[in-house]
């Protein structure tokens, strides 16, 4: 479980504290609500289904968890594997907000401390902790969402930026205006029925099945699947995981090699999220692609 870390202190000098991830006796109402909210709304799109409907979700799903998630929170703003023009990093951020799953701050802050601590002590979400508390059990129990101040530790580079600071408070705004666009859209085109129906399945199954499958990473991918690299944690790479987020099951190469742009490193590992990087890079909208290429991705390698 995670721990409160207290660095050593010089005489005569204030003590410097670093609170990382502990289990919270309290727990939080709010998120579960929401969270349970959009649970609900998934499964009553279901009994909403229109052809149209699955072309909302999936171009929904490509912006808010390929292109925003997988893309800009966790490669580009996390990871730094790769660079581009301002205008398309703040946009590909906003479309991370899509997922609702918090501010480019609060993410990139978190999956930063997953790699400081990767399943160790201070892991904010590791399935040593628990297979349900690596899942999701970390939000509704977890302390990190109040420590605002220690988080922002782990992102400098985002809180010196004026957008990221005020995304960081703003960052509803995008997915509440895509919902009422959605049901505006819907309902123009053939009544408040059809609008509902792209409400539904645009944002609440949509965001809910996102949900789960990064959730995915945090827990399934230190569980089960195989492992090229012999690294210090227990990340796998586990294919039906990568599938589902379009490469970041690919956990064991990412954990090895973090800052590579292409998780994916053997020709039967499909990574589609590094393939929209690739094209960024083709249309010259992407530079500085970090990637690790392996001479023989079909053994072991010790790092």
């Amino acid at each position: 479980m995670a721990t409160l870390v207290t660095q050593p202190q010089k005489a005569d000098s204030s003590p410097i504290v670093e609170v990382v991830q502990a289990k919270s006796a309290e727990f939080n109402w709010v998120f579960f609500v929401v969270i349970a909210a959009f649970h609900v709304g998934a499964v009553a799109a279901l009994f909403t289904f229109h052809w149209s409907c699955l072309a909302v979700f999936l171009v929904m799903w490509v912006f808010g968890q390929n292109v925003g998630i997988a893309i800009s929170y966790h490669r580009q703003l996390t990871h730094r594997g790769f660079t581009t023009p301002k205008w398309l990093e703040y946009a590909m951020a906003i479309c991370g907000t899509m997922a609702l799953q918090g501010s480019p701050t609060y993410w990139v802050s978190v999956h930063r401390m997953h790699h400081q601590y990767t399943d160790k002590p201070g892991d904010p979400h590791s399935p040593r902790d628990g297979k349900w508390w690596s899942h999701m059990g970390w939000i509704l129990r977890g302390s990190l969402h109040s420590e605002t101040t220690t988080l922002s530790r782990y992102v400098p580079d985002l809180e010196r930026d004026p957008f990221y600071r005020w995304l960081a408070v703003w960052h509803w705004v995008p997915i509440t205006l895509a919902g009422a666009a959605l049901l505006a859209g819907g309902t123009a085109l053939g009544g408040w029925k059809l609008g509902l129906s792209w409400l539904l399945w645009g944002t609440f199954l949509r965001i809910t099945i996102g949900f789960h499958t990064t959730w995915l990473v945090n827990s399934a991918t230190h569980l089960w699947g195989s492992r090229r690299f012999i690294t210090r944690d227990d990340s796998t790479n586990n294919w039906w995981v990568a599938l589902l987020t379009g490469g970041e099951g690919w956990h064991n190469n990412h954990h090895a090699h973090p800052v590579s742009a292409s998780h994916g490193m053997a020709w039967w590992e499909l990574d589609f999220n590094y393939w929209g990087i690739k094209l960024l890079e083709v249309l010259g909208l992407a530079k500085n692609v970090k990637v690790t290429h392996l001479a023989h991705p079909d053994r072991v390698n010790e790092l």
